[in-house]
């Protein structure tokens, strides 16, 4: 399933476009739960973050996007990918993005959802991007 922004994360989107809220760094979190995405009526409360050994979210600085236009879709793409490592087994459905916050901004289930970790763990790789077109 594409990028998906529930209504909240519009709403938060949009104060940060017109300055009427602050933005600040992105956090990248796993979620466990399989949920339909496309009511777009969903909030942070309806994802189950991952857990358990080895998983932490991750703090995105603004300084590490970049933002270029290619072929006329603009892309802000993170300059690094972001390992999150477990060790143990882990049924992972997809990530989603909050603010400092834990406010929603977008989330996305993986192709084929939910990816699979073995007992002895594993890790999944994200490289976080956003297209406007």
């Amino acid at each position: 399933m594409p990028l998906v922004v529930p209504d909240e994360g519009e709403r938060r989107l949009l104060g940060y476009i017109v300055n009427k809220t602050a933005p600040t760094n992105l956090v990248l979190r796993l979620y466990t739960n399989s949920i339909d995405l496309s009511t777009e009526t969903w909030n942070a409360a309806s994802l189950t973050e991952a857990s358990g050994a080895g998983y932490s979210s991750v703090t995105l600085t603004g300084a590490n996007w970049t933002i270029s236009t290619v072929a006329g879709v603009t892309a802000a793409i993170y300059n690094t990918t972001v390992t999150f490592s477990f060790s143990e087994a882990r049924d992972i459905q997809g990530y989603y993005l909050t603010d400092t916050s834990g406010a929603i901004l977008w989330a996305e289930e993986f192709p084929g959802a939910p990816f699979s970790l073995p007992s002895t763990g594993g890790e999944i790789t994200i490289r976080p991007q956003v297209q406007l077109s």
